[in-house]
Formats: structure tokens, sequence, C-alpha cells
């Protein structure tokens, strides 16, 4: 659940009522070519935190800085991508869905050509927070201009599965180029989005329609901020994505720094922790019909809780098959289990008028579970004290996400009571 993997979007809680009163039972080749664009751009989202966290131990000796300073690519990231998040509906109903995205994007792209250039550490965190601020708006705009330009019903929904799969490949995606842009220097994992996004931004330019319509920005309530799911799926996806982060940091400079794994070895192995939900994401609808949210919710949260207290049972063992490999399973067994059924669950009990509201609430606080999280990872890491404190926190904030799945799972039980 990065910013990418981990905020892959909820369905459209509106119906497209702007959009054409018929449309084909097909998609013609420009609905494909609007779907692949808004799709790409997800992939770019995500790419960006793997790409990032892999290069981080690379970054840090070349700028002579330590692991607290570095870990803010990281976390910097995630804090401009929460605090615009609420904020970007608003926007979008004051200049307009197309005109927010491509101007997110012209922005993103910028940046990484500026990070890519950066020769202090200050101005490359800059340009990753306005990265952030950047896929905060693109990232739902995207979404939006999904809910207006596909009918409602069917092609719409498949047209949201696309754009989510698209999401949750993207953290994959970014693994696997991260060795080879890393083998030409640390710089090209900046500058390498920077080309993609303005190839999207110009095909977008032709091809995203106008808007049909304005769009009313959604109010938050104070009925919203007292629902009870809602803030159970907010503090589960917190510190799902929270704890998943900070220990693939600690993984990576274990990995690279004291293990001495090049970077390539190091992103390769941590692909069985985001490999099953890329692979998984189509099913996930049928998975909740299936066992519903509040128990997958619960699984979801106590599987990684397992994998954590494995690794801090044994977080100095050098074996790979016996130690890293089962603790990265589970975690992502958890994200398999849970992703979608949070997103399900913090807007299911709500009126249809809120959940507009809603989403980007929750979303807010998927990302700030990795920007609350990481920097204290990070300074426990450094405190020369092994990593053993750092494995500590991570799994006592897992117990507590774990409690909170357990509340809900105790509440869905109380309401089937006859």
């Amino acid at each position: 659940m990065t910013a990418s993997t981990s905020s892959t979007p909820s369905t459209p809680s509106t119906s497209s009522a702007t959009g054409p009163a018929a449309e084909p039972a097909h998609w013609d080749a420009r609905l494909w070519a609007v779907l692949l664009i808004l799709s790409a751009n997800m992939i770019l989202d995500a790419v960006e935190v793997s790409l990032v966290l892999v290069a981080l131990p690379s970054i840090g000796t070349a700028l002579g800085t330590d692991l607290w300073t570095v870990q803010w690519l990281m976390s910097g990231f995630a804090l401009g991508f929460a605090a615009l998040l609420v904020l970007g509906p608003r926007l979008n109903a004051r200049l307009g869905r197309k005109r927010v995205y491509l101007a997110a994007m012209l922005l993103f792209a910028a940046a990484s050509v500026v990070g890519g250039l950066a020769d202090g550490a200050a101005l490359l965190i800059a340009t990753r927070v306005v990265k952030g601020l950047s896929a905060a708006l693109t990232a739902p705009t995207g979404l939006a201009i999904i809910g207006t330009t596909f009918p409602n019903g069917p092609q719409q929904r498949r047209a949201v599965s696309t754009y989510s799969l698209f999401g949750a490949a993207g953290f994959t995606v970014g693994l696997l180029l991260s060795g080879a842009l890393l083998a030409a220097g640390w710089r090209w994992t900046f500058l390498f989005p920077a080309p993609v996004a303005l190839v999207l931004l110009l095909l977008g330019l032709r091809l995203i329609p106008p808007d049909r319509g304005p769009a009313p920005a959604p109010r938050i309530t104070p009925a919203l901020l007292r629902s009870g799911p809602l803030l159970r799926s907010a503090v589960g996806a917190a510190t799902l994505n929270g704890t998943y982060q900070s220990l693939l940091l600690l993984l990576v400079f274990q990995t690279q720094r004291q293990l001495g794994w090049s970077p390539w070895q190091s992103a390769v192995a941590l692909l069985p922790a985001c490999v099953p939900l890329a692979v998984t994401v189509p099913f996930a609808a049928a998975m909740t019909a299936r066992w519903g949210t509040a128990r997958l919710v619960a699984l979801g949260a106590a599987t990684p809780v397992l994998g954590y207290a494995l690794y801090l049972w044994r977080p100095d063992d050098g074996s790979y098959l016996t130690a890293m490999l089962p603790t990265l399973l589970l975690v992502g067994a958890g994200f398999v289990l849970s992703f979608a059924a949070l997103n399900m669950q913090a807007t299911a009990a709500l009126p249809a008028a809120d959940r507009a509201a809603a989403v980007p609430l929750y979303q807010t606080a998927v990302q700030l579970g990795a920007v609350l999280m990481l920097p204290v990872t990070a300074w426990l890491l450094g405190s020369r004290h092994g990593h053993r404190p750092a494995l500590l926190f991570i799994t006592a904030v897992g117990v507590a996400g774990l409690l909170a799945a357990l509340t809900g799972l105790r509440s869905s039980h109380r309401q089937v009571e006859p």
C-alpha cells in the first residue's frame, strides 16, 4: 500500500451522471488510450516509491548523509501525498479535473529533473515532497476522470479494476527497474520518470476528454469523522502501510550495508513482499464477497505481525530462505487479504453522499502511516543498537493495527446476531 501500492483507489462513489448518455458496449481505441494513459501514470507513482527505496544506501553514501536524513526521500514523498489529498477534490471542482491532472504531471516531470540534478540532500528532499504533492492530485483525479469517461456499471468497474491492477503492479516494476538504473548511477532513479511523465502529459493533453460539467467538492462532516468503520479502516491501513515501508527500509539497509548485497540483489529479494498483491488484485472483489471485509482485515493484520515477530526472533540470521523470505511472504499475504477489504470497509457503511469525502480521508491516513513511522524506524536503526529496536517498534505498531482490526471483527459479529 505504497503511494501507489498503498493507495490504490476505491471504486468511484458517485455515478457518472455527467458522462455520455450512451456508450458502445465495447470500448473504442480512444477509450482504451485514455485508460492506458491514466493507468501508466499510476504505475509511475508507484515506481517512484520502490525506485528510491532501493537507491537510499547509494544516495546516502554519495551525498554523505546519515540514514535518518536520507529516509526523508521516502517519508517526504508520503508527506506531500498526504498533504494534498483532502484538498485535491476542491481543486478539481474549482479548476477542472483535466486541467489539474495535466498541471500535476508537468510539476511531477519538472521535480524529477531538478531532483536528478540536485547536489544536496535538502533540495533532493524538497523535490520528493513536490512529487508527492503531484501524485496526490494525479492518482485520485485519474480515478475521477474514469468515473466521468466510462459508462457507469460493468464497464466502469472494469476500467477501475484495470487502473487498480496497474497501480498494484507499479511497486514491482520499480524494484525491477532499480537495479538497472542504479548501475548507471543513482541520479537516474530521479531522472527516469521525467520523460515518461512528459510523454503521458502530451498524450493526455490530446486524448483525455474535457470536463463535462462542474463537479461538486465533497464536504467533510462531523458525522463522517465519527464513523467507526472509517476510523478502524484508517488505523488499519496506516499501520499496514507504515510497518510495511519501515520493514522494507530496514531490509534494504541490512542487505546492502550489513550483508554487502548489490542493489539489484536487494531489489529482487524484496519481490515476495509485493508480487502477491499485484497478482491477486483481479480477485479481490470475489474474496471480499466470499469472506466479508471484517474477517479479511483481521487476517490481513495478523499475518504481517507474525512475519515481524519471526524476524524479531532472528534478525541477525543471514539466511534469506529461513528468515527474510518467510517474513516478506507473510507481509505480502497481509496485503493480499486486507488491501481491498480495507478500502471497501472504509466507505461501505457510509451514505452515498459522504463516500466522496471519505476516500481522501482514508488515503491520507494510509500515507500518514509512512510519514510517522519511517523517521522513527530510521532513528532507531541509526542508534547503534542493531536492528532489534526498530523491529520491536515495527512489531508493536503492527500489533496496534491488529487490535483495531479485531475490534472491527467483534463489531461485525454483534451486527449479525439476532
